[in-house]
């Protein structure tokens, strides 16, 4: 049985999310408490994690950074702030959808089953020990690690899949439509605005000169390419 961890403190929201992945067969965790909610987050055990922005002791921002350092499970916010900058700012630490209150249950069960879901084939398709190399850059596709010039460097699930995604296709250019459309899929909260995104938090951590990429390049009026020459 698949297991997700709620944090939310909001009693009445918390048990709705609840009750509703019961009767689709998930067991489910509620923490009201930030700081609490994020040490159960890192024990690890969980398939999924719903976190609520505004939380005592610890935000939604917060537990979002400190889980993906450790763990690249689905993270979904579930919050009342509907303002864009809030939205680019919780996906851009790493959550993989955001649903605003008040939101329907059946949609939450429906995106929470397609992450689930999504997660489960992209560590299926990693299971068989492999390794990129492109000048310096090792992408090790059977532990989802990547050393730069033999150091490792940290990347967010979404950072890391749409890093290999490119590098897997080098020279090939992709618009941002067909990166969002393979990465994320239609039924994911967003516009393809989350790939420019993702690709310019990618440049900071392993670009020289995030300003002229030697990796992920721009092909301007057409998309981005990964350069493996």
């Amino acid at each position: 049985m698949k297991q997700i961890l709620i944090i939310e403190d909001d009693q009445n929201i918390a048990e709705l999310e609840r009750d509703y992945l019961q009767l689709n067969g998930y067991k489910v965790e509620i923490i009201q408490d930030g700081a609490e909610g994020l040490k159960k987050a890192l024990v690890g055990i969980y398939d999924l994690i719903i976190v609520d922005l505004m939380l005592p002791n610890k935000d939604g921002y917060e537990i979002i950074k400190e889980v993906r350092k450790k763990l690249e499970i689905p993270i979904v916010v579930v919050s009342a702030r509907s303002e864009d900058i809030d939205k680019i700012r919780g996906l851009g630490f790493g959550a993989d959808d955001y649903l605003t209150k008040p939101f329907s249950p059946a949609e939450m069960v429906a995106r929470i089953q397609s992450h689930i879901k999504r997660y489960e084939r992209l560590l299926g398709k990693n299971i068989t020990t492999g390794i990129i190399v492109h000048r310096g850059l090792e992408i090790h596709t059977g532990s989802r690690k990547l050393f730069l010039n033999g150091k490792e460097v940290q990347l967010t699930t979404k950072e890391y899949d749409l890093l290999v995604f490119l590098a897997s296709n080098s020279n090939i250019v992709f618009s941002k439509e067909q990166i969002f459309d393979a990465l994320w899929g239609e039924d994911y909260y967003g516009d393809t605005a989350t790939v420019a995104v993702h690709i310019q938090k990618i440049r900071k951590k392993i670009e020289k000169d995030p300003s002229s990429p030697e990796y992920i390049e721009t092909v301007w009026g057409a998309g981005y390419r990964f350069n493996s020459l």
